[in-house]
């Protein structure tokens, strides 16, 4: 086995009531002033006054930009950057869903490195460490908090760029399972989607590594187990709890193997369609398992194993092809709407599949899968996926 990186951030504090923890994990470290990146949501909630009065408790000062109120585009990191320089800040506090953690990410970055976030798309081009992050997630589902990406989305190309680097990787991780108990279902449906394909995707990756697989096998167990007692119940804290550590492992799995050709395909549907990235993924899921069953069944045999299926006089193959079955049975339960049941058009997806199918390539995702699509099997993936809602 050849050597392998597996980078996490410096401290994780996991648990009902991490929050409380915010002002002192700051204030030990030196940091005086926190930006603080949200959006209106959190704001309503009282979430952000909440984080600002335990870092002022600690004797941290604190300003806040809460303008992250869709997936995050390059104006909302100006933005940011903008107020953590007016405002002399140190340091970068985010608190609620994927989008304002990649928000505060690029904008973190971008205090110690020159130039727009546009140039910096791709892997490996951030030069220098960015300013201290604390990222604290307010849904289980895109495992911001412990990755070293940020998807920021330019809205003159309507492209949504994933940059990576080491540098991206947050400081601290406050994973407090009761600031989800607000997530209404829709979204605890599609964010905890998007963390079981973090953990499957890495898990079949071509990059995995031996440690990322036990985070892997574990998340895909504690959300296949949880996400429908979540979904139809917020309030039950068991199971957000449960919900919560599984994206945190999914998140920590795929940072350091890979996702692949789900999140290939997702990311031009969220650009073009303006689709939530846990919804698109969830669309795909089904089709893009079919299609890549045979490049390596053995280990999407041990998925559905771990997603419940009982494979017991199976053969490889019909015990890989269970998985189909059990992803298309989640969609269905949790009530994730399908491409067609969000008003997508047939006739524009299959106009614009050609260049969805060259921006999937692009971002490199779909080389890591078991199985390699070529560009006009990834039309035609699309197409099938539109047409999935008639198979469940």
């Amino acid at each position: 086995m050849q050597p392998r990186e597996f980078i996490t951030p410096a401290q994780i504090v996991v648990g009902s009531n991490a929050v409380e923890q915010i002002g002192e994990q700051c204030r030990k470290r030196g940091w005086r002033k926190a930006l603080i990146v949200s959006d209106t949501i959190m704001v309503g909630l009282g979430l952000v006054a909440r984080v600002e009065q335990l870092l002022d408790a600690a004797g941290i000062g604190s300003a806040v930009y809460a303008g992250v109120n869709s997936e995050p585009v390059v104006e909302y990191v100006q933005e940011g950057l903008a107020v953590y320089h007016d405002q002399q800040c140190d340091h970068v506090v985010a608190i609620g869903g994927g989008s304002p953690i990649d928000a505060a990410k690029a904008i973190a970055v971008l205090v110690t490195n020159t130039g727009s976030i546009e140039q910096y798309k791709g892997l490996g081009k951030v030069s220098s460490p960015g300013v201290p992050l604390v990222a604290i997630p307010t849904t289980a589902g895109t495992g911001s908090e412990a990755t070293l990406f940020t998807v920021i989305t330019d809205q003159k190309t309507d492209v949504k760029m994933l940059i990576g680097s080491p540098y991206l990787m947050p400081t601290i991780a406050i994973v407090d399972p009761l600031l989800t108990l607000s997530s209404p279902p829709g979204v605890t449906a599609a964010t905890g989607v998007d963390a079981l394909v973090h953990a499957i995707e890495a898990y079949v990756s071509v990059k995995r590594q031996p440690m990322t697989d036990i985070f892997c096998l574990s998340a895909i167990e504690l959300i296949s187990q949880n996400i429908r007692q979540a979904w139809s119940n917020g309030s039950n804290i068991a199971a957000r709890e449960q919900m919560m550590l599984g994206a945190l492992q999914a998140g920590i799995a795929f940072s350091n193997s890979s996702v692949a050709l789900v999140h290939g395909m997702s990311r031009p549907i969220g650009a073009h369609f303006h689709i939530a990235h846990g919804v698109s993924n969830a669309a795909l899921l089904a089709v893009v398992t079919e299609f890549s069953l045979i490049g390596d069944p053995v280990r999407y045999a041990r998925i559905a194993q771990a997603m419940g299926e009982q494979l017991s006089g199976l053969s490889l193959m019909e015990a890989a092809d269970r998985l189909v079955v059990a992803i298309r049975r989640l969609v269905r339960d949790i009530r994730i709407p399908s491409l067609r049941q969000l008003g997508v058009d047939r006739a524009r997806l299959i106009e614009l599949a050609p260049s969805m199918a060259d921006a999937a390539i692009d971002s490199g995702s779909p080389g890591n899968n078991p199985r390699k699509p070529s560009r006009q099997e990834i039309i035609e993936l699309y197409t099938r996926a539109y047409d999935e809602e008639t198979r469940l």
